[in-house]
């Protein structure tokens, strides 16, 4: 596929880029979506177990922001979303506790069918790894209008050209932390009843969600989010991780039965640490844009305004 000189390129079909893209098309702006996976979704991601989707990315998402609850609106009206829980509870070295909190909400097919539904008819192609982005704007040695890095800093590093300096200088000041997402399928369930739980002062643990509460079919199903020290020794493996955090939540839950089977998903930049308070995008004058949830609080609702925010700014500079 080659480039129209005049289109944007998208680098990254998550959430933020997808909404990115969403924007330019409203505005009649050609566009282009470049995905390296095989599926767009980005760390709002789900896989399919025997038929059934379980969340391996995001647990949930929230929402404050008025723009944003809109689309919710329209995720809910297509029956796509749902109102989950507003308490989870807390696991610590003084016991079980009720934690309330904001509304959360899940998608009984998955996160990732948001990510598609927004993306409507945008044009994406997955499978497809983009190399470099020099100045030019050019991707891959073609030419273009501008273009949209919507990843984590580190990874959009690896493309940038040295000589977009602003650009690199942003993505440069990130810090991401890792995170493994391990899916634990059971016999039966035998837990506790609970929806999600945070995991205090834990070696291993700091996430663990009822699966089957969330998508609301009651599967015995549990999804684990492990803390970034335990996610770094095992990154080069992380197969090899699945046994100690099965049997980390088994400890924590007093489960009696072993899982039927236990997958392991590796996130190397799972989550921003970098406190980048300011502007929820970056568009410099070469033509290069940045969008994420690097860009606020590391939320879903921060990559979907992030994203749009900075279609909105290339549509206007285009016009």
């Amino acid at each position: 596929m080659t480039v129209d000189r005049s289109s944007v390129v998208v680098v990254g079909a998550g959430i933020a880029g997808v909404a990115c893209a969403v924007e330019l098309t409203r505005a009649g702006v050609p566009v282009q979506v470049r995905e390296r996976g095989h599926v767009r979704g980005g760390r709002m991601a789900s896989k399919r177990f025997e038929g059934r989707p379980a969340d391996i990315g995001a647990a949930y998402f929230t929402v404050d922001d008025p723009d944003f609850a809109a689309e919710v609106e329209r995720w809910r009206a297509a029956g796509l979303v749902r109102e989950w829980t507003d308490t989870f509870q807390s696991y610590d070295r003084d016991g079980r506790q009720d934690v309330p909190g904001p509304m959360r909400f899940a998608a009984p097919r998955g996160l990732r069918s948001l990510v598609e539904h927004l993306a409507g008819a945008v044009p994406v192609t997955v499978d497809r790894l983009v190399l470099t982005v020099e100045p030019g704007p050019v991707v891959d040695g073609e030419s273009c209008a501008a273009v949209a890095l919507a990843m984590p800093g580190p990874q959009a590093a690896l493309l940038l050209d040295p000589a977009l300096a602003d650009a690199t200088r942003v993505v440069q000041a990130q810090r991401w932390s890792p995170s493994l997402a391990a899916v634990l399928r059971f016999p039966t369930r035998r837990w506790p009843d609970f929806r999600g739980a945070f995991v205090n002062d834990h070696p291993v643990l700091s996430l663990v969600c009822d699966d089957g509460d969330r998508r609301g079919d009651g599967a015995p199903v549990l999804v684990a989010h492990t803390v970034p020290e335990f996610a770094a020794g095992h990154l080069a493996l992380p197969t090899g991780a699945g046994p100690a955090i099965e049997q980390a939540v088994r400890d924590l839950l007093g489960l009696p039965e072993q899982a039927v089977d236990v997958h392991v998903h590796r996130w190397t930049y799972a989550k921003p640490t970098t406190d980048m308070a300011g502007p929820t995008h970056h568009l410099d004058a070469g033509g290069i844009g940045l969008a994420g949830d690097a860009f606020g609080r590391p939320r879903v609702q921060t990559a979907w305004r992030s994203g749009r925010d900075l279609g909105r700014a290339l549509a206007t500079r285009l016009a």
